[in-house]
């Protein structure tokens, strides 16, 4: 029996949406130092009350629902849905927010927008606590939306910054593209199916197939936020952001909603939608991984190794593998956490994120080391750690699924699937030996100043280091079938590939011995610009979108003023002249005939009167003048 009683729960999940967005109206207003331990507090209390929710959750999933609007018959309800999924994902959120803001106490601690920054990683989080609890996709869209507005703002934080203000609007404006297409998914949902509720859609679609475009509107959300090819580039771009942000934004939370999307509209997706799924996420994963490779900057190597591990986790939705990319969703959570943060902590060491300018740092910086090589190693898909666990998970279904296929290509996407594997470990070992090994490069800050940071910064590195072991997910190191996590979110029973742990392995430490002796090339060299500039992607929307609106702006502006503008001036000046000569008429014509009329008529008048003075001499001679001129007239 739950411990909370069925009227109870609407409060329960009511206080646990609301409190972030009380912290972020309340954290506005309030002293730096007040606004950490405070917003702290909010996400402890938040993360209890979820731990609490999960451990008392009925067997199904519950959805509660409030009537909101009524138009022309169709009803909308603002409906949230609690289950086994939601439940972990409220953990999940909760969990890497209260680590991140922890951090973020040492870390901004000279920061003077120090109370800002918390109010936006509230609203945030709030923002991603209503997605995870969207009962239909009509909230959930909401919430997506706040999402992408709290997501600016923090990427942005810095306003300062040119670099930062510029990857904030760009990361709007390529979210708004995706973002569109989801709307239109909506749309064609509710025409389809008549509702909006997941509930109710996931019973619908085990009987009916939704249209496959119905399925690749839904996906845009997914390719927007989770940055899938071609909508990738803004994630890398988005590392002008404070580095917590990084971790939580771009490495546990506002990135896996799009995973998350596509777990709840899966039973929607016709088998067409899945393979263009599939095909993406796979592409996605091969970009990522490439781009990462010769990247220069710290961060934007594990911004390219979280678009590289969301395509991973794409691709195992389009195979069908819904709980094997919940799951990596799950681990990576914690690794890459860990390793933007541990990625803070060195930074916070030297004053750079370049790569070059770093080196030898495994002894002045010990803790951070081995954080950074456990969830490096998670990463690349090491045993006895959890990326392993999950990568398995992924390949071997990825593989069940080419081996049901009547496709003989099908067999292509498991392949590339597992390189990007060897790829993963490729970049991060090059990484690892730039950052830890040889000699130390950095002429500004000597390396007797490097130095670990405090405890606040630590703790949070460790604790995510601690939870990229293999333990705390399957007592077997090496198969993640008999995991809790299956449990929690069931998968469908896949065939065993006793070869592909040995082959996985093999090439994880092939591709982790040729990053670690790779030595750096010229920087001009057409595959190395290949990796630093993201495929071209950034330099094709630039020529082909870009320019042309650019040129089509500049050409209609010259319309507008060349010959719009002028006809439309053309058309004043008329009108004044026209204005004028009316004027002038109704002056010296119209007024003129009338004034004339009346001086006339006056003058007549004045000479009539003249007349009748009462003198007989002036009416004779006025008869007789009067004679004359009938006379005349008459002759």
């Amino acid at each position: 029996m739950p411990a909370y009683t069925p009227q109870l729960l609407p409060v329960l999940m009511a206080t646990l949406l609301g409190l972030p967005f009380v912290g972020f109206l309340v954290l506005t207003a309030v002293n730096r130092r007040i606004a950490s331990f405070m917003a702290i507090v909010l996400t402890g209390a938040g993360l209890a009350l979820s731990i609490f929710l999960i451990i008392n959750l009925p067997e199904q999933p519950i959805t509660l629902q409030v009537d909101w609007a009524t138009m022309a018959g169709m009803s909308f309800d603002i409906s949230l849905r609690l289950g086994a999924l939601t439940g972990l994902m409220l953990i999940i959120v909760h969990f890497v927010a209260l680590l991140v803001q922890i951090y973020s106490v040492s870390y901004l601690h000279d920061e003077p927008k120090l109370s800002r920054y918390f109010a936006y990683l509230q609203l945030f989080i709030g923002a991603m606590l209503g997605i995870v609890l969207a009962g239909n996709l009509l909230v959930m869209y909401a919430f997506w939306e706040l999402v992408g507005l709290a997501s600016y703002l923090l990427i942005g934080f810095y306003a300062e910054r040119p670099a930062a203000s510029k990857a904030a609007q760009k990361a709007f404006l390529m979210n708004r593209v995706g973002d569109i297409g989801f709307l239109i998914g909506i749309f064609l949902t509710y025409y389809y199916f008549d509702t909006l509720d997941f509930s109710t859609l996931a019973t619908k679609g085990v009987g009916s197939v939704a249209p496959t475009v119905l399925g690749l509107c839904l996906f845009m959300g997914c390719v927007g936020k989770s940055a899938q090819f071609p909508l990738l580039t803004w994630l890398p771009d988005a590392m002008e952001g404070p580095t917590p942000v990084s971790a939580l934004l771009h490495a546990a939370t506002m990135v896996a909603a799009g995973i998350f999307l596509l777990a709840r509209i899966h039973p929607l997706l016709s088998p067409d939608a899945l393979v263009v799924i599939t095909v993406v996420g796979t592409i996605t994963t091969l970009w990522g991984g490439y781009s990462a490779v010769f990247q220069t900057d710290i961060k934007k190597v594990l911004a390219f190794s979280t678009v590289s591990q969301l395509g991973l986790m794409v691709a195992g939705m389009g195979t069908d593998n819904v709980g094997g990319a919940m799951f990596h969703l799950l681990t990576h959570a914690f690794f890459k956490a860990g390793l933007f943060l541990s990625a803070g902590a060195v930074i916070h060491a030297v004053h750079t994120q370049d790569m070059r300018q770093m080196g030898g740092l495994r002894k002045a910086l010990p803790t951070t080391f081995v954080a950074y090589s456990v969830c490096a190693a998670a990463l690349a898909g090491l045993p006895l750690f959890s990326g392993f666990l999950s990568k398995e998970a992924i390949l071997g279904g990825a593989f069940g699924w080419a081996n049901a296929q009547n496709d003989s290509l099908a067999a292509l996407i498991p392949i590339l699937l597992l390189v990007s594997s060897g790829l993963t470990a490729l970049y991060m070992a090059r990484q690892w030996r730039l950052i830890f090994f040889g000699d130390y490069r950095n002429e500004n800050v000597p390396l007797t100043q490097a130095h670990e940071p405090n405890w606040l910064m630590r703790g949070p590195v460790m604790v995510l280091a601690a939870l990229s072991v293999w333990i705390w997910f399957s007592a077997n190191p090496f198969s993640a079938h008999g995991s809790w996590f299956f449990h929690i979110v069931p998968t469908t029973e896949e065939e065993t590939f006793w070869w592909l742990a040995p082959v996985s392995i093999g090439l994880v430490l092939l591709g982790g011995w040729v990053g670690f002796r790779m030595r750096e090339p010229m920087a001009n060299s057409s595959y190395v610009r290949l990796s630093l500039e993201y495929g071209f992607l950034d330099l094709f929307y630039k020529v082909l979108i870009i320019n042309p609106t650019l040129r089509l702006a500049t050409l209609l502006n010259r319309a507008d003023q060349r010959v719009v503008d002028r006809m439309v001036n053309g058309a004043g000046i008329a009108t004044v002249v026209l204005a004028h000569l009316a004027h002038g008429l109704d002056r010296l014509g119209i007024d003129g005939l009338v004034n004339g009329a009346a001086w006339l008529t006056s003058r007549l008048g004045q000479l009539a009167r003249s007349v009748q003075n009462g003198r007989v001499q002036s009416y004779i001679t006025t008869a007789v003048v009067g004679l004359l001129l009938v006379l005349w007239w008459l002759l």
